[in-house]
């Protein structure tokens, strides 16, 4: 990657006066440091045959560098900022950047990119515009020749953008409605079938690695009354409420999830002699402090759990699951 301190006094990075705002936009995408995908692959090979150019890339622009999520010829994974042509290109939304000779151009003439290896002589550019209007980064090609660029090979580059930002939007919302399907909707948690999943790729790998886990079942004492007296938004209230307690409680990489009604699962890695009664200890005490609902009225519950330590014994996703349903209902017995 080509440093700053090789790019000298010749160049200061244009930056759009909606900066703040376009950077959220591609923050909003959950992109920059992904791996390689098909299709944006794909876009760049074809728009590198179709436009005959050596070079092709799909860069985000990031607050201090350009990202490529896909590059042909470049053998580079990011470029800093100062020195990114797309950096220009952003500026125009709506128009091609195109350098038909480096040399000839003063803002690049003395670019690393242009002076040292790869020694890129044509650029053109188009803008991935959003449906906000935003400027996420740019769809280029490049080569170590001078040449015309003509109109006809601009509109192709043009059309070759709205692909990119068509594909970014589908990856976007397939994203979004895979997260919806593993998250429950109230409190934010993972819901059932995520904790399910979860719990038994748990399994596998403690069968096959010996690492040690336990499995928690919850569900909350009073929560019937909260409902009844005060209606079903004060016991939304006090679910969303109570779930964050719980999980602050919680070390990363352990899982809170909810699995329906007044219902809660924890997959907690680690020995059971040293994190069982300590964890249920502290979840007892946070869910046990009073909870003042919005609506001025307080409210106090308790929480009931069971929970059961991974072994052989405990075998299967739906035994170890059973054993710690029945430890659970145990608990509630006194």
């Amino acid at each position: 990657m080509a440093k700053l301190d090789q790019v000298g006094e010749y160049m200061k990075c244009p930056i759009p006066a909606n900066e703040i705002s376009r950077l959220q936009a591609v923050y909003a995408y959950d992109i920059l440091d992904t791996l390689p995908e098909v299709d944006f692959d794909t876009i760049t090979r074809i728009a590198s045959m179709a436009l005959k150019v050596p070079a092709a890339v799909i860069g985000l622009m990031d607050s201090d560098r350009l990202w490529f999520k896909s590059q042909l010829g470049l053998g580079v994974t990011e470029l800093d900022r100062q020195i990114a042509f797309c950096a220009h290109a952003i500026m125009a939304p709506n128009e091609l950047l195109v350098v038909e000779n480096m040399l000839e151009d003063e803002r690049f003439q003395n670019n690393p990119l242009v002076t040292q290896a790869p020694n890129l002589r044509f650029y053109a550019g188009a803008p991935l515009i959003n449906v906000q209007g935003y400027a996420l980064g740019t769809i280029a090609v490049a080569d170590t020749v001078p040449r015309r660029f003509t109109p006809q090979e601009g509109e192709i580059l043009k059309d070759f953008s709205k692909l990119v930002v068509s594909t970014l939007e589908h990856r976007s919302k397939a994203s979004q409605y895979q997260k919806l399907a593993l998250t429950d909707q109230l409190t934010g948690l993972p819901n059932r079938s995520n904790f399910e999943r979860t719990l038994d790729l748990q399994i596998a790998h403690s069968s096959r690695t010996g690492d040690p886990f336990s499995l928690f079942y919850m569900d909350l004492n009073q929560f019937k009354m909260v409902n009844d007296t005060y209606g079903h938004a004060a016991g939304d209230e006090v679910l969303a409420r109570v779930a964050q307690a719980m999980l602050s409680q919680l070390r990363a990489g352990d899982m809170l999830a909810r699995l329906g009604g007044d219902e809660f699962g924890m997959i907690v890695r680690g020995s059971a002699e040293e994190t069982s009664q300590p964890l249920m200890n502290r979840i007892s005490e946070v869910v046990a402090k009073p909870i003042m609902l919005s609506n001025g009225k307080q409210v106090s519950i308790g929480i009931s759990i069971g929970n059961v330590a991974y072994s052989e014994l405990t075998g299967s996703l739906d035994k170890i699951m059973a054993q710690a349903d029945k430890a659970l209902y145990q608990n509630k017995r006194g």
